[in-house]
């Protein structure tokens, strides 16, 4: 291995992110791992891993990361923070041309950054194998419990961001005694599992679609729904998912009939936006609409969820909906649907998340960076290089050029 030299970025976008991508003891792992390596940490009076902890565990730190060849961050990077030339790696959120980094695509392109997108990092089968979604989910159903405890005012739980960690979030959970609720949640990829994860911790038991349609039960249980479970194509009613996959905008949803049964609603899904939506606002005007609390992992506003007006913050992570006027509300009033729709789950757990993201780091990409890369898979996830937008980001030109 040559000698490569990795910065770890502080957090700078606002509001601060106290995640990081590499935490102290992974640092010292990957230095014992690889003697050619260094590694100097930016210092940062946010993180959730302090400055201590890093020299505690005899990492470097240094406030000018200009002779670092790697800088690796979590969220975007302020486009005027950026060093001209560098290979940088972080969550830019630029591949669906979102509009508010858009200034940020462009100084990519005009300093000359190599850079690669943790979500852009696929295997050789084009599964994604890195993220936080994990903890979006193991925080986002307990977000959905905390939200439906104090709607019909059954229990209070200590906000998760108020945990020191997820071993202190599950002893809250230990205080829950759920009525014979239906909670209904869609996906089955990394977000979903940790909503699973934090379901089992409740002990709740899990029924399939058809059961959950169709019985009544004496304690509270979950289903989780696939794309098969909640779409269709409209003049066979199949499902096909390879079909899906390619052209979701053939197909309809029939998600409507879980809306009736359903107390508490986890949406954990990827919604490509050519699919259709789970259910409209028109169908939520039924008499039968039963959904009470909508906890919306996804937050693609106006997305799959039609509720997903805004994204709620952590601090703040309720609002209400009112279907009878169409408008935000208080969020635990009488006639209006609880909405969670935290746009940055795994903050509330920094120190787990980036625990659990910085293992997938070590273990699934950083291999490739110091060795062979048999299968391009770093090659294959970096947007641009060299002022110039590389194969199969080419579609972004009228939006960083």
């Amino acid at each position: 291995m040559q000698k490569i030299k990795i910065g770890v970025l502080r957090e700078e976008k606002s509001p601060p992110d106290k995640r990081v991508p590499l935490t102290p003891l992974i640092c010292s792992e990957l230095l014992r791992k690889y003697p050619a390596l260094e590694i100097a940490v930016q210092p940062s009076k946010i993180r959730c891993y302090s400055d201590d902890e890093y020299t505690s565990f005899g990492i470097a730190l240094q406030e000018d990361l200009s002779d670092c060849d790697v800088l690796m961050g979590v969220k975007e990077v302020p486009a005027e923070k950026l060093i001209p030339g560098k290979r940088y790696f972080f969550f830019s959120h630029t591949i669906k041309k979102q509009a508010h980094n858009q200034k940020l695509m462009k100084a990519l392109i005009a300093n000359n950054i190599k850079m690669t997108d943790y979500e852009t990092l696929t295997d050789k089968n084009h599964n994604r194998i890195i993220g936080f979604g994990r903890y979006a989910g193991v925080v986002g159903a307990y977000n959905g419990i905390l939200g439906y405890g104090l709607k019909y005012d059954l229990f209070r739980l200590k906000p998760a961001h108020l945990c020191r960690d997820r071993a202190e979030m599950e002893e809250e959970l230990k205080r829950v005694k759920l009525p014979n609720i239906k909670i209904a949640l869609t996906g089955g990829g990394r977000v979903a599992n940790g909503v699973i994860e934090t379901l089992s911790a409740l002990r709740i038991r899990k029924v399939t679609a058809d059961e959950f349609l169709s019985n009544s039960f004496r304690e509270p249980v979950y289903c989780q729904l696939n794309p098969r479970d909640y779409v269709e194509r409209p003049e066979d009613h199949n499902f096909d998912l390879n079909d899906f996959f390619k052209n979701p905008e053939h197909f309809v949803s029939k998600f409507v009939p879980y809306t009736k049964v359903t107390d508490l609603f986890i949406s954990s899904h990827y919604w490509d936006p050519r699919s259709p939506k789970l259910f409209t606002k028109d169908d939520m005007k039924a008499n039968d609409f039963h959904i009470s609390v909508i906890a919306d992992i996804t937050c693609d506003i106006d997305g799959s969820v039609p509720t997903t007006m805004r994204a709620s913050t952590i601090q703040q992570p309720f609002y209400g909906y009112n279907i009878l006027n169409d408008k935000e509300d208080l969020p635990f009033n009488k006639d209006t649907v609880c909405i969670m729709a935290v746009d940055n789950l795994p903050c509330e757990l920094p120190r787990d998340a980036s625990d659990d993201f910085g293992k997938d780091l070590t273990e699934r990409v950083l291999p490739f960076l110091f060795g062979d890369d048999e299968f391009k898979i770093i090659d294959r996830a970096t947007i641009c290089e060299n002022g110039q937008l590389n194969k199969g980001f080419e579609y972004l030109k009228d939006y960083a050029f």
